[in-house]
């Protein structure tokens, strides 16, 4: 230590003064020299004190400040850890708000939210299972119903080709129908005309016959005439006898016509014998062509007949064979709408699987968000739930989000996919 009685170099202070002050210097430089150890104890007693001071306030500094950040930022990192939790589609956190300042009354507010957004998700959930469900079942039965209508198609192609093979086998049926009509036509028309020269021939017999009956009387009147004349050539030879000579010529005469009478009753005989063989042959000709006559007649009525059931049978096919075109046609025209529902049964099958492929992707999406086990779909009783029993502030009262709306049933969804369905096939026609 440096001692204060010296005087320092280019001191102002007088020699004198200092002379006269020495002495008193020495007794305080004494005084010094005795409290030089208690000055530095008490100074390194004050440098810990102070150092202990200012850790102490530090402590308390850094305590208060986690007190404060605990108090301040602690419920604010939960908000945060909370809404990165929602974010993230896990709903089954359990929300407490310990407080009613700004920060209690956002962490209500994240309590409503994740209480309505759990029943949205549950709503959402249900009715996407419901929707692919539905979609699947649409998928199933639009394929059952492609299934069919090719089926139902393939018949119908399959009948429309035994309807034309029937068409063409009527057709050819009325033709031949047409053309047996010409020939019993015909075959009616020879037969009439047969039916005429048989009439004829009947009527020729009957002359014939008539004749015969003449020529066999005028043969018994030749008969008659030769019996007589030999009668009287035997009454000339008697009287020639009796004559004697002049009587010779006489009697030659009567023999040469006895002769000739004799011969002509044989000739009539003979005659007569072929007359009444040929008159019973020409009555039994008269009595066959009679008979063909009558069974002319029936002939003839019979290819009336014959005749008119041709020309009922021609007009019956010619109508069955209309009837089979249209009935063809019909079936034609069915062919065409069963392709084309097959076509739209095709389409709608396939927007059934895009459909369904879409309820999967929500099925999916929604099954990222995590519901709690008790499955409350109540927003307010689960925020009640979740805040066990606590009421939130006025203000925010009218902030938190509404009870949300129940979703489309599966009624309802298969009321748009109909419609779906209904504007997909005017679109396509």
């Amino acid at each position: 230590m440096k001692k204060i009685i010296e005087l320092e170099p280019g001191s102002t202070v007088s020699p004198a003064l200092v002379e006269r002050l020495r002495p008193d210097m020495a007794v305080v430089q004494e005084n010094a020299d005795r409290f030089a150890p208690l000055v530095a104890e008490a100074v390194g007693f004050i440098k810990a004190l102070v150092f202990s001071i200012n850790l102490l306030g530090g402590l308390v500094l850094l305590a208060s400040f986690w007190a404060i950040r605990k108090a301040v930022l602690g419920p604010l990192e939960e908000a945060l850890r909370l809404a990165g939790q929602i974010a993230q589609g896990d709903l089954t956190g359990q929300i407490v708000t310990r407080s009613n300042d700004e920060v209690g009354q956002l962490i209500t507010a994240l309590a409503d939210m994740q209480g309505s957004l759990s029943s949205m998700v549950a709503h959402v959930r249900q009715n996407a299972e419901s929707l692919e469900a539905a979609s699947s079942e649409i998928a199933q039965g639009n394929h059952d119903l492609s299934a069919r209508t090719e089926s139902q198609a393939s018949s119908l192609e399959e009948t429309a080709a035994s309807m034309e093979e029937l068409g063409s086998t009527v057709r050819q049926n009325a033709d031949n129908a047409r053309h047996a009509n010409q020939l019993a036509q015909s075959a009616s028309t020879v037969a009439v005309q047969g039916g005429e020269a048989v009439a004829q021939v009947v009527n020729t017999m009957t002359g014939i016959n008539e004749s015969s009956r003449k020529i066999a009387d005028i043969i018994s009147v030749i008969d008659g005439i030769a019996f007589q004349t030999n009668i009287l050539a035997l009454n000339a030879a008697v009287e020639a006898a009796r004559a004697g000579e002049h009587g010779r010529g006489f009697a030659v005469v009567a023999t040469e016509v006895r002769s000739l009478a004799q011969r002509s009753a044989e000739a009539a005989k003979e005659i007569k014998t072929l007359i009444n063989d040929s008159v019973g042959r020409v009555e039994q000709g008269s009595a066959l062509v009679d008979q063909a006559g009558t069974t002319m007649r029936e002939v003839v009525d019979s290819i009336r007949r014959v005749t008119d059931i041709m020309g009922e049978i021609s007009a019956a096919s010619t109508e069955q064979s209309q009837g089979v075109a249209q009935v063809g046609e019909a079936v034609t025209n069915m062919d065409q709408a069963t392709q084309q529902n097959a076509a739209l049964v095709e389409q709608m099958a396939a927007a059934a699987s895009r459909l369904k492929g879409q309820s999967e992707e929500l099925v999916q999406t929604v099954a990222v968000f995590k519901l709690a086990d008790d499955g409350s779909s109540d927003p307010a009783a689960y925020a009640q739930d979740q805040s066990h029993g606590r009421t939130a502030p006025h203000r925010l009262a009218d902030h938190r989000h509404p009870d949300p709306q129940p979703w489309p049933t599966a009624a309802v969804n298969m009321g748009l996919l109909e419609a779906y369905a209904s504007e997909k096939s005017s679109t396509n026609n």
